[in-house]
């Protein structure tokens, strides 16, 4: 027997009474549990008489041991009965611990109230989507740089955009530097590569020709030693070589290998497609995230920091996981930007607020409209991560709750419905 009540904002009691034949086998299991443990004398550990063990053997110890066990059960079983989700680690009082039972109170920190504004009036408004022909143009341009070939110039000197083959080597106070010296590098002009200034003075130089070259590292540079220091690379070019780009043809958009794309008009048809669609799910992405701002903002939430410290959590571990697709660990990532743990931490909160707040407006939101969510719904959405994962559909069921893809298509469900009224 339980009843539930919330006693503040955040936070509810769950009061239990067990007792009974439940009773009954907690306070066996725990009796078993002492006689285990139990050693007196002209007895081996664990081997007295369960009638002689009763001597020794106080209710008052048994009924503790029985409340200990079945509190847990019993905390598991509450949960479920009143469809209860923890921000936190509860708390436990016994309040009464006798022969006929135990009664208990586990206080639970919960979800806060939101107090929902007028979200009936908010205007979801996306931006019209247009696609211009010289972006189109310039996507062109950029294929065709990426597709050009390098050619040798014989003569003539570096220009930019032009490929050169060069040795070098950086001196500190005359000094080579560690990580400073690079032989047959290939670097293209402009490409912003090397340290500011590196690049624009070896413009004008020749095949074989050799050059000093001053230039002062930036002072938020990832290596100490190195930060806003004046330096000297000896250079040598090798090889000047420049873009020669393909012709916009019909042959040059089928050696792209773009389905139903054959011609230039098709090709140029089909990115200016392909950039509206772009700018679409652009212009969507920022009206939905508006909408969700103006919802925010009407609503009034107290969110409790624990809720915020758990989302920057998972916002740093997110951040980790990319670094780590990027081959880069957070060590790496923390020496370069010159940041610890903590202060990631910090300058993620404002937004990992944000985020809560969002959540717990949407989910008051989903309350007060009732949204829904079907067992065909789940199963579809379980189908579709099984898809784009390579994986059974079994399999991932193993790795996502079910309650987690409800909880999620519960909340894109409530979005739409915001986004259409």
């Amino acid at each position: 027997m339980s009843e539930y009540k919330k006693i503040e904002d955040g936070k509810a009691e769950i009061s239990v009474t067990v007792e009974g034949e439940k009773w009954e086998k907690a306070k066996k299991k725990a009796f078993d549990k002492i006689l285990k443990n139990l050693q007196i004398k002209g007895f081996r550990k664990g081997q007295v008489p369960a009638n002689l063990a009763h001597k020794f053997i106080n209710d008052s110890e048994v009924f503790a041991e029985a409340a200990s066990g079945i509190a847990n059960e019993t905390f598991e079983e509450v949960l479920k009965e009143h469809e209860v989700e923890l921000i936190d680690r509860a708390s436990l009082d016994y309040n009464e611990i006798n022969a006929d039972g135990v009664k208990m109170t586990f206080t639970c920190p919960i979800k806060p109230d939101v107090k929902l504004g007028d979200y009936k009036s908010l205007k979801y408004e996306e931006e019209e989507s247009k696609v211009e022909d010289d972006e189109v143009e310039e996507e062109i341009k950029r294929t065709l740089e990426r597709k050009a070939d390098l050619e040798l110039k014989e003569d003539g000197e570096v220009e930019n955009g032009d490929t050169v083959v060069l040795d070098f080597e950086g001196f500190k106070d005359g000094v080579a530097f560690e990580g400073g010296k690079g032989d047959n590098y290939d670097l293209v002009i402009g490409s912003n590569s090397f340290i500011p200034g590196f690049e624009d003075q070896l413009v004008g130089m020749k095949a074989e020709e050799e050059k000093e070259i001053n230039v002062t590292f930036p002072e938020n540079y990832h290596v100490d030693e190195l930060k806003g220091a004046p330096v000297i690379f000896k250079v040598k070019i090798h090889e000047i070589k420049k873009k020669v780009l393909p012709a916009l043809d019909d042959e040059f958009v089928k050696e792209l290998q773009i389905e139903n794309v054959n011609t230039v008009e098709e090709y140029k048809n089909h990115l200016k497609e392909q950039k509206l669609n772009a700018k679409k799910a652009q212009a969507e992405n920022s009206a939905t995230e508006a909408l969700l701002d103006k919802l925010s903002e009407m609503c009034e939430v107290n969110i409790p920091q624990v809720m915020i410290d758990s989302e920057v959590e998972t916002m740093f571990n997110e951040q980790a996981q990319r670094l780590m697709y990027q081959g880069i660990s957070m060590e790496q990532y923390q020496k370069i930007i010159g940041q610890n743990s903590e202060e990631m931490k910090k300058i993620l909160e404002p937004m990992a607020t944000r985020r809560v707040k969002t959540s717990l407006c949407l989910k008051a939101v989903s309350d007060a409209e009732k949204v829904e969510v079907s067992d065909e719904e789940v199963d579809e959405h379980y189908g579709k991560l099984a898809d784009s994962y390579k994986m059974e559909k079994e399999e991932i069921k193993k790795y996502i709750p079910e309650k987690d893809i409800k909880e999620e298509l519960k909340l894109t469900k409530t979005i739409e419905l915001l986004k259409k009224q």
